[in-house]
């Protein structure tokens, strides 16, 4: 099966607030749990999948991560109960981690937007885990100064407070917005019909499968703590995001 055909719904990509849901188990092995619904993020873009846990007949299933395949399959903790198929369940996304990795998410859409309006730099690479991420960029040079001005410039986004939007558009009108790719290779697949848009109103737009904030001034405070040389004019920033 393709993402599109999977048999789960992901409630994440229009609610990204939604932290607890029912679901009704649809298979159930050790190597992985489908449900009829599902609001954990199953990882991509740089982004890890979420944790959690399954509540069900008054016991409870810890999730420690999501397996893309021919379907969306939620890993068990080792020797947890699995819930037999047909069984009704409620989802329980682990909430701080959720919510620390939409705070550095953004942080690194604001960096992106920041390092490309300023030094017009695309994106070749990037992670992250809660709070604390990486972007790499194309940047054969490197401005007196720079580290210290894009700590600056990504802050007074956060400080201004821009709305994050998230809509999904047709693929033919999603790449006709402009500088709709900040990566240096266009990662949307060629199969994929719909094309999910992440806004930064003001700032960055561009393709995402993430989970985000709802606007700038909900990331914190955005610091550069290590600028490092990749070789061939490669540059990896490290950031933090604190409260």
């Amino acid at each position: 099966m393709t993402e599109a055909q999977w048999r789960t719904h992901r409630l994440e990509l229009a609610d990204q607030t939604l932290r607890e849901w029912p679901a009704v188990v649809l298979a159930s092995a050790p190597d992985g749990i489908v449900l009829d619904r599902s609001a954990f993020y199953p990882g991509g873009g740089g982004q890890p999948p979420d944790e959690g846990v399954l509540l069900w007949g008054g016991v409870q299933t810890r999730i420690a991560g999501v397996r893309k395949g021919d379907d969306l399959y939620l890993i068990p903790a080792d020797g947890d109960p699995l819930p037999p198929p047909g069984t009704t369940v409620r989802g329980a996304i682990a909430d701080d981690r959720r919510t620390a990795l939409m705070r550095t998410h953004s942080a690194l859409h604001v960096l992106c937007g920041v390092v490309y309006r300023d030094y017009g730099a695309l994106v070749t690479g990037g992670n992250m885990e809660p709070l604390t991420a990486r972007m790499d960029f194309d940047l054969p040079e490197l401005p007196a100064g720079f580290r210290d001005a894009v700590e600056a410039a990504c802050n007074a986004e956060v400080g201004a407070d821009r709305r994050i939007e998230v809509r999904v558009l047709p693929r033919a009108q999603a790449f006709e917005l402009p500088d709709i790719i900040r990566t240096a290779t266009n990662l949307v697949p060629p199969d994929v019909a719909a094309v999910r848009i992440v806004d930064i109103v003001g700032l960055d737009q561009q393709a995402d499968g993430g989970t985000h904030v709802a606007s700038t001034k909900h990331i914190g405070r955005i610091s550069v703590v290590k600028i490092e040389s990749k070789g061939r004019g490669f540059r990896r920033l490290r950031i933090s995001v604190a409260d």
